[in-house]
Formats: C-alpha cells, sequence, structure tokens
C-alpha cells in the first residue's frame, strides 16, 4: 500500500513502467514520491501540480526533465533526480528560486548545469558521481549554499570565486583528479569540513594547516 495522505503520495518502488495520467490530476499534492520505477520520461502535465514542495524522480531511467518542471515554483524542500541518465537540466528550472536541496548526483553531466545558478535559495547541492570537469564561476550566485557535493567528478581545480561563498559549511571533492585549489577555499568563514580524499594529485597547501588550526575538518 502507498502512503497516501491527502498532500502525500508515495509510490516508490511500485514497478510502474510509466506515470499513470491520474496522478497528473491530483492537484492537491505537496508531495510526490516516484522513485524506483523504471520510469523513462515525466509528462509535461506535471505543471499541473503547483503545490508541489518535494518531487522524488531519483532511481529511474530518465534522459531529460520536462521543460514545464521549472514552472513548479512551489518546489522549495526537495528535489531529487540522481540516478538517472540525465545529461543537462532544462534552462527553466532556474525559476525554482526557492528550492533548497537539489540532488543530480549519478548521471552523465559533463558540464554543470547552467539552471542551478537561478536556484539562488539553494542550501544543500549534491552533485557527486558525473563526470563534470570545471566548476564555472558563477558558482558565488548560490550565497545561501551550506554543502556542495562534488566527489567522483573530472575536476583539476576550482575557481577562485568560490572564496565569495561565505555561507558553506561543507565542501566534498573526493575522487576528483585535483591538481590545484584556490587559496580563498581559507578564507570560507563557515568551513567546517573539506573533504579530499582518493585525492593523490595536490600539492601541499599551508592554508590547508591553517584551516584545520581553526577548527575545520580537513579529510585527506
Amino acid at each position: 500500500m502507498h502512503q497516501d495522505s491527502g498532500i502525500d503520495l508515495n509510490l516508490w518502488k511500485k514497478n510502474l513502467g510509466r506515470v499513470p495520467d491520474w496522478i497528473w490530476q491530483r492537484t492537491e499534492l505537496e508531495t510526490l514520491v516516484l522513485a524506483d520505477n523504471g520510469l523513462a520520461e515525466i509528462s509535461e502535465r506535471i505543471v499541473d501540480l503547483q503545490r508541489l514542495r518535494m518531487l522524488d524522480l531519483g532511481h529511474n531511467e530518465l534522459t531529460k526533465l520536462p521543460d514545464s518542471v521549472g514552472e513548479l515554483v512551489g518546489l522549495r524542500d526537495f528535489l531529487y533526480v540522481h540516478d538517472n541518465r540525465l545529461t543537462s537540466l532544462p534552462l527553466s528550472m532556474s525559476h525554482l528560486k526557492k528550492l533548497r536541496y537539489l540532488n543530480v548526483s549519478e548521471n552523465q553531466f559533463s558540464e554543470f548545469p547552467e539552471a542551478v545558478f537561478g536556484m539562488v535559495g539553494l542550501i544543500e547541492l549534491r552533485a557527486t558521481d558525473n563526470q563534470i570537469s570545471e566548476l564555472p564561476s558563477r558558482i558565488e550566485e548560490l550565497s545561501s549554499l551550506r554543502e556542495l557535493h562534488l566527489r567522483n567528478n573530472e575536476l583539476t581545480t576550482l575557481p577562485a570565486s568560490i572564496s565569495e561563498m561565505r555561507e558553506l559549511r561543507q565542501l566534498d571533492l573526493r575522487g576528483n583528479p585535483l591538481t590545484s585549489l584556490p587559496s580563498g577555499i581559507a578564507k570560507l568563514p563557515r568551513l567546517e569540513k573539506l573533504d579530499l580524499r582518493w585525492v593523490s594529485s595536490l600539492p601541499f597547501y599551508g592554508w590547508i594547516d591553517d584551516l584545520e588550526a581553526r577548527g575545520c575538518l580537513v579529510y585527506r
């Protein structure tokens, strides 16, 4: 039996194959979980669910998302699209200004999705296990971000602008082929955790010792 309290609909792992049309008529929904259902596409009709605060499309076979996802401007709690086959996000998703948590991990992004820069309300961003080779300098526009998870990508460095992310608490860079890091990371006033495990190509940086001396946990 799925959980259904009137505004929450949990259809996790129900072997749906496709999203039943009746779901798009449930305009009162605030939470919709469609994870792990072998879904290859999502209808543009998702735009009818204007009350959605949380949407979970993880663990499916999606190669793209409909443009209308960007019109779900009430999305503010979570958006999970991890473990799919996405290579990009619709630019319309830059309209999701209230969204606080986004997970795009375990997809096929080779470039950082531009739409994310419009999501200025983000507090946590997970983009692990992709093939992202460059983090654009615009990352500083995510000025509310507290956690940035970039494990297992193809990053060789980070932009100097990361030093402007004054709210950043956690920065996970595990398993990237990093050859340099900007010293501005040491100036992040709220940084509590810097994870550099499985990175063997970085030179010694004295400022990393300075981070540890002030109480930041550095894993290396």
